[in-house]
């Protein structure tokens, strides 16, 4: 069962790897600590990309922020499920709330990375929720000389989903995260804490719509 709320005693929330509990954690760390899981920024209990995303957000936010994000910690703890569409909302959420910050250079990466989503999302033959539908166009419109270039790079190339998983979406979602971080017109802090509170929203609703469509057949039983 989830934790729903932060015990009193808990580990004091800081940026990198600690040994134990007792010199600190990182966002993941204190996910394994509410699991009762093995010590660890990698704890089973989370989505991989999505624990990835966390502990470069954590690294990436001044000591400020990281106390804020405490509350989200017990959010993400049995977030996790095979669910292939996951890997491309995470990556879609970050990616499109980077690119109209985002340095040039990264805006053409993170353009790259969304249209191979949608690749990965026609490979597998999978769809998003309808909230999603917009998110790209509304990122292009605001960096159309990103789009044009990712449109003319892509040309032809194909998307293996195992290899989306495995290798494009880690990238898709450390360029996000490195081109927020590199933008010098806006509050860095502000839209990491955003980028990982909306992927943990997206996750859980893609989970818990994928649960109730397995549990239907038994109700109606």
């Amino acid at each position: 069962m989830r934790s729903s709320s932060v015990p009193e005693l808990v580990p004091v929330l800081s940026p990198g790897k600690h040994r134990n509990p007792r010199k600190g954690a990182c966002f993941m760390e204190f996910a394994s600590y509410l699991a009762g899981e093995k010590w660890s920024d990698q704890p089973a209990c989370t989505h991989p990309l999505l624990a990835g995303l966390a502990r470069l957000v954590n690294d990436n936010v001044t000591d400020d922020t990281r106390v804020t994000m405490v509350e989200l910690v017990p959010r993400v703890v049995g977030l996790n499920s095979p669910d292939p569409r996951l890997h491309a909302a995470i990556c879609i959420r970050a990616a499109t709330i980077a690119l109209p910050l985002s340095p040039r250079a990264h805006q053409r990466a993170l353009a790259v990375g969304l249209l191979a989503c949608e690749r990965y999302l026609e490979e597998t033959e999978t769809t998003l929720p309808e909230e999603f539908t917009p998110l790209i166009g509304e990122a292009f419109a605001q960096a159309p000389s990103a789009e044009q270039w990712a449109r003319g790079f892509r040309r032809g190339l194909t998307t293996h989903p195992k290899h989306f998983a495995r290798r494009a979406a880690p990238r898709i979602v450390l360029n996000s995260v490195d081109g927020v971080v590199r933008s010098v017109s806006t509050d860095s802090d502000v839209v990491l804490r955003r980028m990982l509170a909306e992927a943990i929203g997206d996750c859980e609703r893609l989970i818990s719509a994928g649960t109730s469509r397995e549990a239907s057949p038994a109700r109606a039983s």
